[in-house]
């Protein structure tokens, strides 16, 4: 067995253990209703208040400071071409396609990404999905499937949120730093976007809610290690979201402008 092949070695189990969980996702969540057994929803609730309603301020803050920032990155070039009427639509076509989506899964990625494979990573050294496991509950019925749930409906809630507070931050600089008129640039922004920049965005949010809530879900149910361990695999989940939501950002970039 030669070096490339030990170093793939470690990757077999972890890419076997994120599929196993996604089937279970999918039996548990499109199955196993029509079998009578039901997932509850106050559990979903709770974590919606968690993934989501916590991390709203946070959401604001960036969304507001991307959409001042593309206003004035935006004005800087355009007033040397006479073109400062179309900084509304660069900051509505950018929120909504790409800075809002992508921007607003980062900070979840670090806050509630995080706290979720922290806190199952906790579960599993103190021994508490064995316990489950243990008293015939199914640890992925239980656990996984109100955080995915919630994850799928928050953070597509959190990126329309965010995108209407970063258009807001535009709007700011606009009205007070060159002048706009609101209604104009109210008018001059919806014109400039449809509904497919609306919907890719949302699209997009939907695929990085599953892709953030499997892989941190996946590294806290494999925690081995104790609490270093629980360190280890709290950090790797963040880098694996990360990467794995760049990446599928760029290939559903792709799939829509080849498409369009």
């Amino acid at each position: 067995m030669n070096a490339r092949t030990l170093a793939f070695c470690p990757l077999r189990p972890q890419v076997k253990n994120y599929l196993q969980l996604n089937l279970s996702l999918l039996y548990w969540i499109l199955i196993a209703p029509f079998t009578g057994q039901f997932f509850k929803i106050a559990p979903i609730f709770r974590q919606m208040v968690f993934i989501g309603v916590r991390a709203a301020p946070m959401v604001a803050l960036t969304a507001f400071s991307v959409g001042v920032t593309l206003a004035m990155q935006a004005a800087h070039s355009l007033q040397s071409l006479g073109a400062e009427m179309y900084i509304p639509d660069l900051v509505m076509i950018t929120l909504l396609r790409e800075m809002g989506p992508v921007l607003i899964a980062v900070i979840v990625i670090g806050r509630s990404g995080s706290a979720v494979a922290a806190e199952l990573g906790t579960m599993k050294v103190s021994e508490e999905i064995e316990a489950l496991e243990v008293m015939a509950i199914n640890p992925v019925q239980y656990l996984v499937v109100p955080r995915f749930i919630a994850m799928l409906v928050m953070l597509p809630a959190l990126t329309i949120f965010g995108n209407y507070i970063g258009i807001l931050g535009g709007w700011a600089v606009c009205r007070f730093a060159l002048n706009f008129n609101t209604a104009g640039y109210v008018l001059r922004a919806l014109e400039s976007a449809d509904t497919w920049d609306l919907y890719s965005g949302m699209i997009k949010s939907a695929v990085f809610a599953w892709i953030i809530i499997t892989i941190a879900c996946n590294a806290g149910l494999n925690v081995e290690g104790g609490a270093e361990g629980v360190g280890q695999a709290t950090t790797g989940s963040v880098v694996q979201a990360l990467l794995a939501m760049l990446v599928m950002n760029a290939v559903l970039t792709g799939i829509f402008f080849f498409s369009a």
